[in-house]
C-alpha cells in the first residue's frame, strides 16, 4: 500500500533542484523586469507599464554586456546575477539602465552558487561547490545566518525569510529569518512539494493533487483562509509558481496558460490575464508578474486584473543551464535546449515534462469552479502564424522578383562569370599575360594578404594602375554614407621628391617598420612633416617579392584611400614609379603605443605621460577602438584590419590615437553576398592566416576563419598589454619559456588578483581609477576568449572604454566609491568596483 506513495516521493525529490530564474521582476514604483538573453546569456533590463494597453515604446539596456549571466532575481530596489559558470555574483539598483558604476559584485569564488534567491533585502545562493553544501547569505542587516549547511533545492526569498526544501527523504520545508518560522509552519504537514515560490511575505507551493498551498500573510491578513477557498485552482503545474506582494499566479495542467489568485482579502478574485498564451514559467514581483512565452521566448507582464502586454526585451534563455540531464530528475532536456547552453555544455530541464511525470492527476471536481475560464482561443496564435505566412509570402515574392532582376542583368552585362563569393581587398584582375597562363583567378584564398595569384604581373603598372582606379570608384560608390566618410583625393608624388624629404633614405630617418616596408620621417618641400612607407624587399623569387609588394600598397592605398576618420592614420599621398611603391603618411609625433609600453634605451623618456598615466592609456585604447569600430560598422562590407597591436596604434603630438597599417587588411563579407542567415559578426572569409604572432585570433589560425572578432581578440591583447606593461609574447626570467600576456593576465583578473599583474611601472590606481582599470580588465577578458562569437563587438568596447575614461574623470557617478585599490575579492565585501555593503543599501 505504500508503494505508489514512495514512487511519488522519490520522483518528487528527483525533480530539477531549483525555483532560481532566467527573469525577475521589481515591481516597485517604476517597474523593471530582467531576463538573460537566449543565445549570448547577456543580461537585458526594461522599463514595464504592464496597466498599458498597447506595447511600450521603450527599449531594453545591456548589463554589462561583457558579462554573461546563468540566472538573475530581484529585490527590493535592486537586481542580481549569478555570473555564467557560478563563480561571481553582482548586484545594482533596480533601473532599466543601470551603469557599470552602479554595478557591484558581492561574490567572487573560491566556489561556485547556484539558485539564487534575492528577497527584500537579502540575497541567498546554494553553495554547491562548498563541501559540506549548504546555503549563504549577503547583506540583511544580520538577520540571516551567514549559511546553513545541508542539501536543499528550491531555494526562494521573500520580505524577512528564506525558504528551501531538504533533499532528503522527508523533503521537508525549512525556513530562516525573522518570519521564517511562520512560513515554515504552514508548511509542516505538506507532503513533498517539489517546487516553492515567495513574494512579499508569504511563500506557496503546489502539492501533489495540484491544489495551490501558501503560508505568511499578505496586507497583514492570514492567507490561511484563502487556501481553503474553493475558488483557488486545483489543477496546477508545480512548476512556474509565482508569488507576488498580495496575489499568486501558476500554470495550468491541460494548457500552459496562466492563472491568477488574490492572497490575504477576505475572499479570493481568479483571473486570467493571457487566454490561449503558454507559458514556460511565471515570475512575480510587488504586484506585478511576468512570464516567459513558450512559442518565442518574448516576454509578457501584467498586474491585478489587467491582460499581459508585452515587454520590449530580446527573447530570454527559457531556464536556467544545467550541466547534466541528471540533475533534471529523469525529465530531461527540454528539446533544442542544448544549443542555448554551450557555455556550459548542458541544457534546459523540461520543467512541464517533470510537471507531467512527478503530479497526481487532478481530484474530481466536487462543485463548479467560480468563474470558470472560457476554452482558450485558438485565434491569437492562428493569428500569429498566418501574419507570420503573409510576411513570409511578401519576402518571398520580392525575393523572387530580385533574383529575376539579376538572372536578366547577368544575362546582358556577362556579369556573372566574374562574380566572387568573398570581396577582398584584391579585386583579383588578371593582365593580359597572367589570364594566359593561369584560369584559377577568382579563388578566395588571399594567402595572407594576397600573396600568391596576385593580379600586378608587370612592373610598370600601367594597366594594373587603370584597372586599380576603375575597382576603387566602384568600391568607393558601396561604402556607406557614414560621420567622416570622405577626404580630399591622395597627392601622387615622384620618388625624387620622397628621397630627398628623406635625405635618401638616410638610416637617422627611420622611424620604424610594418607589414609593407619600412617607415621613415620627412619633410616636404611646402614644410610637412610626413611619415612615408616604402615597400621592402622580401625573399623568393623578383617576381614573388614585387607581388608581395604590389599586393600591400594595394591594400593600403585603396582603404586609406576611401576612409577618413580621426581615428585612423591620415593618407596624404602616395609614389609608384618602376618598381618602387611609397605611401605618406600623416605624421606621428608620439610614435606608437608600444614605444611607450616597451620603452627602449634612448627612444621614449622614463617620463612617458603614457607610463604614469592610468588615464592617458585607457584615453589611447579608447580612441583607437573607435577607430576599429569604425571599419568594422561604418564601411560595407566591413574592414578586418587583420593586423591589430600596439605597435600600429600610433600617437599624434596631441596624444589622440590613430590606427595604422592596413597592409594586411581585407574586406569583410558583404551581408547581401552572403547566403546564409548567420549574423555579421558570424560570418567570415576562409583565408590562410597572417598577423602577428601573440595578437593572432586562435580560430583565424587554427581554422583560417577570418571575422570582425579576430580584429577584436588582437585588441584585447592589447588592452592586456596596456595593463599589464607586457609584451604581448614575454618571457617571465632569462632564460625561460615565452609566455603569451593572455595567460599571464587572464587567471588573475579572474581570480580578482588584479593588482598581481598590473604594469609595476605605472602608479597604484587612485580610488576613483580603481573600477576604471578594473573594467578595463574585465573587457579585455571578454574581448580574448578562444571562440569569436563570444566576444563582444567593437561598439560595445567603445562604450566600455568611455565608462572607464568617464570613471578616470570622475564623471560617471565617480569619485570615492570606497576602498581603492585592489584586492582578493573571493570575499563578499570586496574593493571598489566590487564592492557592496553587506548590511546597508546598494552604493
Amino acid at each position: 500500500m505504500t508503494t505508489l506513495p514512495s514512487l511519488l516521493l522519490l520522483v518528487l525529490i528527483a525533480a530539477p533542484a531549483a525555483s532560481a530564474s532566467t527573469l525577475a521582476v521589481y515591481g516597485g514604483a517604476s517597474p523593471v523586469v530582467c531576463g538573460v538573453v537566449k543565445g549570448n546569456l547577456t543580461l537585458a533590463c526594461a522599463p514595464v507599464s504592464p496597466s498599458s494597453s498597447s506595447e511600450s515604446n521603450a527599449s531594453s539596456s545591456l548589463v554589462a554586456p561583457f558579462l554573461t549571466f546563468a540566472e538573475v532575481s530581484a529585490g527590493s530596489g535592486f537586481v542580481c546575477g549569478l555570473e555564467a559558470g557560478g563563480a561571481a555574483l553582482f548586484c545594482w539598483p533596480a533601473t532599466a539602465a543601470p551603469r557599470w558604476g552602479q554595478v557591484k559584485r558581492i561574490y567572487n569564488g573560491p566556489t561556485t552558487l547556484s539558485g539564487l534567491a534575492v528577497g527584500a533585502d537579502q540575497v541567498a545562493a546554494y553553495d554547491t561547490g562548498a563541501d559540506p553544501e549548504r546555503v549563504r547569505w549577503w547583506r540583511g542587516a544580520g538577520r540571516f545566518p551567514t549559511q546553513a549547511e545541508g542539501a536543499f533545492r528550491s531555494l526562494v526569498s521573500g520580505d524577512g525569510f528564506s525558504c528551501a526544501v531538504e533533499t532528503n527523504a522527508s523533503a521537508a520545508v525549512r525556513c530562516w529569518g525573522p518570519t521564517g518560522s511562520a512560513v515554515q509552519a504552514a508548511f509542516a504537514n505538506a507532503s513533498a512539494i517539489p517546487y516553492l515560490a515567495a513574494g512579499g511575505s508569504q511563500a506557496c507551493g503546489v502539492l501533489a493533487s495540484g491544489a495551490a498551498l501558501c503560508s505568511g500573510a499578505a496586507d497583514g491578513v492570514s492567507a490561511s483562509s484563502a487556501n481553503a477557498s474553493a475558488a483557488l485552482p486545483g489543477n496546477l503545474f508545480p512548476y512556474g509558481l509565482a508569488v507576488g506582494d498580495s496575489h499568486a499566479c501558476g500554470l495550468l495542467r491541460p494548457n500552459h496558460t496562466a492563472v491568477c489568485w488574490s492572497l490575504g482579502g477576505p475572499s479570493t478574485t481568479l483571473y486570467y490575464p493571457a487566454l490561449g498564451i503558454k507559458f514556460q514559467f511565471l515570475v512575480a514581483g510587488g504586484n506585478l508578474t511576468c512570464g516567459v512565452v513558450s512559442i518565442d521566448f518574448s516576454v509578457m507582464c501584467w498586474s491585478m486584473g489587467s491582460d499581459a502586454t508585452t515587454v520590449p526585451l530580446p527573447y530570454i534563455l527559457p531556464g536556467v543551464c544545467v550541466s547534466d540531464a541528471s540533475s533534471c530528475g529523469g525529465c530531461g532536456f527540454m528539446e533544442g535546449s542544448q544549443q542555448y547552453c554551450t557555455s556550459s555544455g548542458g541544457g534546459i530541464c523540461d520543467t512541464l515534462l517533470c510537471s507531467n511525470v512527478s503530479s497526481a492527476p487532478p481530484p474530481p471536481q466536487t462543485s463548479p469552479p467560480v468563474s470558470p475560464p472560457p476554452p482558450p482561443p485558438p485565434a491569437s496564435s492562428t493569428k500569429r502564424v498566418s501574419k507570420a505566412w503573409i510576411a513570409f509570402g511578401v519576402v518571398g515574392a520580392v525575393g523572387v522578383f530580385a533574383g529575376l532582376c539579376s538572372i536578366v542583368y547577368c544575362l546582358v552585362f556577362g556579369f556573372c562569370s566574374n562574380k566572387r563569393v568573398h570581396n577582398s581587398v584584391q579585386p583579383n584582375i588578371t593582365t593580359a599575360g597572367a589570364a594566359a597562363g593561369d584560369t584559377n583567378t577568382t579563388t578566395n584564398n588571399n594567402n595572407g594578404g594576397g600573396v600568391g595569384g596576385s593580379p600586378y604581373g608587370s612592373p610598370n603598372g600601367s594597366r594594373a594602375r587603370g584597372l586599380f582606379r576603375r575597382q576603387l570608384s566602384r568600391v568607393m560608390t558601396r561604402q556607406r554614407s557614414g560621420p567622416s566618410s570622405f577626404k580630399d583625393p591622395a597627392e601622387e608624388f615622384t620618388f625624387a621628391q620622397l628621397e630627398a624629404a628623406t635625405k635618401g633614405f638616410a638610416l637617422e630617418t627611420k622611424i620604424g617598420e610594418g607589414s609593407f616596408g619600412t617607415v621613415y620621417r620627412g619633410r616636404l618641400p611646402d614644410g610637412r612633416e610626413v611619415a612615408i612607407k616604402r615597400g621592402g624587399e622580401s625573399s623568393g623569387p623578383r617576381a614573388r617579392r614585387f607581388q608581395e609588394k604590389e599586393s600591400a600598397f594595394r591594400s593600403e592605398l585603396a582603404f586609406l584611400s576611401r576612409l577618413h576618420h580621426k581615428h585612423l592614420v591620415g593618407l596624404v599621398g602616395y609614389c609608384e614609379e618602376d618598381d618602387e611603391r611609397l605611401l605618406v603618411y600623416e605624421y606621428m609625433k608620439n610614435g606608437a603605443l608600444y614605444d611607450h609600453l616597451h620603452p627602449k634605451p634612448g627612444t621614449v623618456a622614463p617620463s612617458s605621460p603614457v607610463a604614469s598615466s592610468w588615464k592617458l592609456r585607457i584615453k589611447i585604447l579608447l580612441d583607437a577602438s573607435r577607430g576599429i569600430e569604425y571599419l568594422h560598422s561604418y564601411a560595407v562590407p566591413p574592414i578586418i584590419h587583420r593586423d591589430i597591436k600596439s605597435s600600429n596604434i600610433l600617437i599624434d603630438a596631441g596624444w589622440t590615437a590613430r590606427v595604422s597599417d592596413f597592409g594586411l587588411s581585407l574586406m569583410g563579407p558583404s551581408p547581401e553576398s552572403e547566403e546564409t542567415t548567420q549574423s555579421q559578426s558570424q560570418r567570415h572569409l576562409t583565408v590562410k592566416a597572417a598577423g602577428t604572432v601573440g595578437y593572432m585570433d586562435p580560430e583565424y589560425y587554427g581554422l583560417h576563419h577570418l571575422t570582425v572578432k579576430s580584429d577584436v581578440y588582437g585588441f584585447g591583447v592589447v588592452m592586456l598589454e596596456s595593463l599589464t606593461g607586457r609584451r604581448a609574447i614575454f618571457k617571465e626570467a632569462e632564460g625561460g619559456s615565452p609566455v603569451s600576456v593572455v595567460d599571464y593576465a587572464v587567471p588573475s583578473i579572474v581570480a580578482g588578483e588584479l593588482a598581481k599583474v598590473l604594469d609595476p611601472a605605472a602608479p597604484v590606481p587612485a580610488p576613483h581609477e580603481a573600477e576604471a582599470v578594473e573594467l578595463v580588465a574585465y573587457t579585455a577578458v571578454h574581448c580574448v576568449r578562444l571562440e569569436g562569437k563570444d566576444r563582444p563587438a567593437m561598439a560595445d568596447i567603445v562604450a566600455n572604454l568611455e565608462t572607464a575614461l568617464a570613471l578616470c574623470e570622475g564623471s560617471a557617478g565617480g569619485g570615492d566609491r570606497g576602498g581603492g585599490g585592489f584586492g582578493n575579492s573571493s570575499s563578499s565585501a570586496s574593493l571598489s568596483v566590487t564592492s557592496m555593503d553587506r548590511s546597508g543599501a546598494l552604493a
